[in-house]
């Protein structure tokens, strides 16, 4: 039987795309509208609220650290998507259980999935596109590496929209515990995306083959080290953003609808970042992609603590959205431009798991400070000032002009 010829690679890069949505947008970012509901109805506190994210940070830290050893044993393809199915597995379990205890576990084994699918999504997205000729894009597509990497990591919007459209519906009904089946929701959502993922990228393209006896891989974390703490930093300071956001919009006395549109904005804002920073991510070689981004986030977190007014919100969630997922976006173009091919599993690797690292603390941190200062203000302007430092450490990365061009001449 003959092979079925490859997709085009911007229909790949979509079908990738729908990773990212799994494994942050339904996974991670959904929590933010369930926090809420679960906090009312289970009666936490701002620490314990926090503490969730926290665990599955700790989880997607896990995940990450094995990504490398998993990534030579089953291949890209297989980890993308052994991830994303035990992520879904992993969110219709949150509605079976009421106690912290099984959700904190459900919340670490959602981390472990999600890690494992954004990983190995990230590298398929970089081979997708491997030395292109300078002003070329993919394939002869228009945008180049910086278009694919920016679709694949703008699929998170994907996720974020969907979940503001079913999580209040879902999670706001008048009946025990109706958070419950907003878990379901996301869960099946995740099934269907798993599903469209697989066949998209079935067909047999060196991007998505199996590699399981793939040579294993190193980076020079010294070389990298600017670029890695500034992302650590990035790490403890955003999430506190994508935890709390809606918590603090309730707390103003934002209508529901209102959230729910604010929440969607900011999820078509990452979708629409896939074509606003795609230059940038193409030229972009040393760190000032990285810097430019957290001054921007940090910009967006600081402008809730300074306004109440609805408009300064909506325009938090405008930027914080065109710009945190670009973010990531480019510490993967980084390492596609500074390190060969065969590095970039640990490249991807090391820059997730520093990233994870910051996410640990984060979620916590601004809980404890809110809890400490009656409100979630304080949490937010310590997030803004930590993203501002890492904009200052990001600027000091250089190229690795010596690495780039020893690839790219072979």
């Amino acid at each position: 039987m003959k092979a079925s010829a490859p997709l085009p690679t911007l229909v790949v890069a979509a079908a990738l795309a729908l990773g990212a949505a799994i494994s942050l947008g339904l996974a991670r970012f959904s929590y933010a509208l369930l926090l809420p509901p679960m906090r009312a109805d289970l009666g936490w506190s701002y620490f314990t609220a926090g503490a969730m994210n926290t665990v599955n940070a700790a989880g997607y830290l896990a995940g990450a650290l094995a990504a490398p050893a998993a990534l030579r044993r089953f291949g890209a393809r297989g980890v993308f998507l052994g991830g994303a199915v035990l992520t879904a597995l992993a969110l219709f379990a949150h509605g079976l259980v009421l106690a912290d205890g099984s959700l904190y576990v459900l919340r670490f084994v959602t981390g472990v999935g999600s890690a494992g699918t954004f990983v190995a999504g990230g590298l398929l997205a970089a081979r997708l596109v491997v030395a292109p000729a300078a002003g070329d894009g993919p394939r002869g597509s228009k945008g180049g590496s910086g278009l694919v990497l920016g679709i694949y990591y703008g699929g998170t919007g994907l996720g974020i929209i969907a979940s503001a459209l079913i999580v209040p519906i879902l999670a706001e009904r008048p009946a025990p515990h109706a958070w419950q089946g907003a878990w379901f929701g996301l869960a099946a959502l995740a099934a269907i995306a798993t599903t469209v993922a697989a066949l998209a990228t079935r067909a047999g393209s060196d991007a998505t083959a199996a590699t399981p006896r793939a040579a294993r891989s190193r980076v020079d974390v010294f070389a990298l080290a600017p670029a890695l703490v500034a992302y650590l930093l990035f790490g403890l300071g955003y999430i506190g953003y994508m935890t709390f956001v809606v918590t603090l919009l309730r707390e103003e006395r934002f209508a529901g609808a209102l959230v729910i549109v604010f929440f969607a904005m900011l999820g078509a804002a990452v979708i629409a970042s896939s074509w606003l920073w795609a230059g940038l991510l193409q030229r972009a070689r040393g760190g000032g992609a990285l810097a430019l981004l957290n001054a921007l986030v940090a910009l967006a977190t600081l402008l809730p603590v300074v306004s109440t007014h609805p408009a300064a919100a909506f325009a938090s969630g405008l930027l914080f959205g065109a710009v945190f997922l670009s973010l990531v976006a480019s510490t993967t173009a980084l390492v596609r431009h500074n390190l060969a091919p065969a590095d970039w599993p640990a490249g991807i690797a090391a820059f997730t798991i520093v990233f994870a690292a910051g996410q640990i603390v984060g979620p916590s941190a601004v809980g404890l400070i809110a809890d400490h200062f009656g409100g979630l203000r304080a949490g937010f302007a310590c997030s803004a000032a930590v993203l501002a430092l890492a904009a200052l450490v990001a600027w000091r990365q250089r190229p690795l002009a010596p690495a780039a061009e020893a690839w790219r001449a072979r």
